[in-house]
Order: structure tokens, then sequence, then C-alpha cells
């Protein structure tokens, strides 16, 4: 076959199998009509599909009238993504199959020791998820790990992510797939949650659109035009790193972040200690906030102008029509509902700010999103300049807690 004769191959198959995962199950005929392709390519490709596993017949049509048509649909347990977002201080998994099912999934805290120690821990709790949904290892595919940080393409290291230790010195990515046997995809945490809002969260429809993140630490997604903004070295977003809060020029700026140092979770403890002289988890200074305590609530005050300046530093850049707050400390409802307040102070135009609809979730939406996309092109796809699938209709994905 020659090589036009195979990419034009490849194409078809991506057209093919691209119209089934969005509108199956569906008709040979429909599969044609919708791509333009003969009735003989697609029988083809249909057929040769079904016998390597990734379709099925699954009925016929019915209702119309004349002769009815066998219809197929993917099959979604042909292989499997196992989706991870690893913070500063837990780690989340999921595997998830074809249509982005999640079955099974677990959270842990993150080893502290960080480095091959944390490569360990996710490989470890990936492949005990699976075995306690009977997922067999070897349909395991791809993984996908979400992680604080600049993934840096030459190296494997993890760039920017000082809350885990030693992931800047070593290889991560060969590390990762040493460990799980298949390939691995390294992505920055946040930048996953603004894929799986875009896909099945508050951000559906919306071209531009940012993600911020406030917990540990603090990072910023953002899509511009329908596109995922990642930068010159994959460090697009890393809000911690603007330069005001703290001063940018002390050494420990160059470390954490000047911003991330004073809006994230250290910055308000020292705050509310400096404040009251006592040291309190940020969980107990909402809690005193919410009983009315002076000095908690002038802190989540403080925090809630910071952010709203770090909002204003991105909208001026990127004019999102929508922000979406996540987080452990961005999801907290006291957080949005002062950000509303002191946003259009320091802002001179109105910006829709709202807290993320997957919550915890939403960076392995993510990468269970981006996962897919690659696991079709690598499968079926072509290699063309912008080689995304569509991904199935938000409509028929069902997160579902899952049985541990």
């Amino acid at each position: 076959m020659s090589e036009t004769l195979r990419i034009s191959r490849k194409f078809s198959q991506r057209a093919v199998m691209e119209t089934i995962v969005q509108g199956g199950p569906i008709s040979r005929a429909s599969i044609s009509k919708q791509t333009g392709l003969s009735k003989q390519t697609i029988s083809e490709i249909v057929r040769q599909l079904e016998i390597e596993g990734w379709v099925r017949e699954t009925g016929r049509t019915s209702g119309h009238i004349g002769r009815t048509a066998v219809t197929y649909e993917l099959v979604p347990d042909a292989a499997y993504i196992a989706a991870v977002d690893l913070g500063g201080t837990k780690v989340r998994v999921a595997i998830a199959d074809l249509t982005c099912q999640v079955f099974a999934e677990d959270v842990a805290p993150t080893d502290p020791r960080g480095g091959q120690a944390v490569v360990d821990q996710i490989v470890g709790m990936c492949f005990r998820a699976a075995d306690r949904q009977g997922i067999a290892r070897e349909r395991i595919r791809l993984a996908v790990i979400g992680a604080p940080g600049a993934p840096d393409d030459k190296t494997g290291r993890i760039l920017l992510a000082p809350n885990i230790p030693h992931l800047d010195t070593m290889n991560v990515a060969a590390a990762f797939e040493k460990g799980f046997g298949f390939d691995v995809m390294l992505e920055n945490d946040v930048n996953l949650a603004v894929l799986g809002e875009n896909w099945l969260g508050q951000g559906q429809g919306i071209d531009n659109l940012a993600y911020i993140a406030l917990g540990t630490g603090i990072g910023g997604g953002l899509m511009v035009g329908g596109n995922l903004v990642r930068g010159a070295s994959h460090a697009a977003g890393e809000l911690g790193f603007l330069p005001f809060g703290a001063d940018p020029f002390e050494a420990e700026s160059l470390h954490y972040g000047a911003f991330e140092r004073v809006v994230a979770s250290a910055g308000i403890i020292d705050r509310f200690r400096t404040a009251s002289g006592k040291t309190l988890s940020v969980p107990a200074i909402f809690d005193l906030a919410t009983e009315g305590d002076a000095d908690a609530l002038k802190v989540l005050d403080d925090t809630a102008r910071l952010l709203s300046r770090g909002i204003g530093a991105i909208a001026v850049i990127a004019n999102p029509q929508k922000v979406i707050l996540g987080g452990s400390i961005g999801l907290r409802p006291e957080m949005l509902e002062r950000v509303k307040v002191f946003l259009p102070q320091c802002f001179p135009y109105p910006i829709d700010v709202e807290a993320s609809a997957l919550g915890a979730r939403a960076a392995l939406v993510g990468a269970a999103a981006i996962g897919l996309g690659h696991l079709h092109n690598t499968l079926f796809g072509a290699d063309t300049p912008d080689s995304r699938i569509s991904l199935p209709p938000a409509s028929t994905v069902a997160l579902r807690e899952v049985a541990q």
C-alpha cells in the first residue's frame, strides 16, 4: 500500500470511529451519510474494527420505512485508561473505559517522600483499583498523570511543583512507563481540570474558559478559542508565580511563587497566626469564620481579595467568558461569595465566576478525556496537525460513585 493510500485509509478509519463514538448505535448507511465515504469503504472498515474487537453489532434500526439495518456501537471495555490527579496532599486515581465511564476509583494521602515513592504509590493504586473491579491489567493501554507544575517533554521532569519533592530531579515519565508497562502522558493537573469542566462541567460550550484551583498551592488552566493553552514550556497558568502578594524578589518566591505564598494554604495559616496568635488548619479557620470570629473573617476577606487580583490578571490577558474555581479552598462557598463581591471592585468589566461542577474529580475527568483522544488517535488516528477527536456527548456520560 502506498503512503498516500495508507494516510487516506487512516483518515477514513478515524472518521468512521469518530462517528460511531459520537452517534452509536448507528448503521453503516448513517455513517456513510455523515462521513461522505462510500458504503463499501464503510463496510470494510467496520468489519475490520469488529474483528479487532473495537466495535460490535448492537441491534437493528426500527421505526423506518423499508428494510432494517444493522447498527454498531463502540465496545467500551476494549481498552481502559488510568486517570491520575496527583496533588500535594492527595492522590486520586480512576480507571475509565473508552466511553470515559469510570469503573474503579481510589484516593489516598500523597506519599510525603515524593519522587519514586509517589510513582510506586500511584502505579500500585491504579492496579489495585482495577483488580478490585475485575479489570484485566493488560486492557489498560494508557495512563494520564495530572500533576502540579510544568512537565518537561525533553527530560521527563516536572518543574515548578515544590509541594511534591524530587519530581524536578528525575525522569518522572520514564519511571511511570517502567512501573505501568504501557504509555504514559504527563499533563498539568489544572489543565486537565479545565478540559474536564469544558466537557462535562460548568464550561460546556464555552471556548474561552479559565479554571483556578486554590488549595495547598494555586494554579490555572486556560482555554482560548477552544484550545488548551500550555505555553512554550508547559508553564502557562502557573499563577503562583504572579509577581505580587509577597515580594517576588525574595528567594522563597522563586521556589514557591510570590502569589502562592500569600493566597494558598500556608499564607492563610500565617495570616491567621499573625492576627490571633493561634496556629490552626485552614478548615478550622473556615469553621471559626462561620462562627463569626473576627480574625478568621478578616483572613477570608483578605484571601478573597488576593484571589480576585489573580482572576483579574488572567482576565486582562485572556478575557475568558467564565472563570471556574476549584481546589479545596476555591470550592468553598464562602470564597466564591466573597470573590463575587470583591472582583467588581478591582476589575472594570463583569466576569462570570462559578464553583466547579465536578469538584475534586475535575482533573480525573479531564485526564480521561485527553487520554481517550490520545488512545483513539494512536489506534485509529492519522498524523495531522490537529489530531483531536470528538468526545462522547456529555449527555451519554454518567459520572457515578464507584464502590470501593
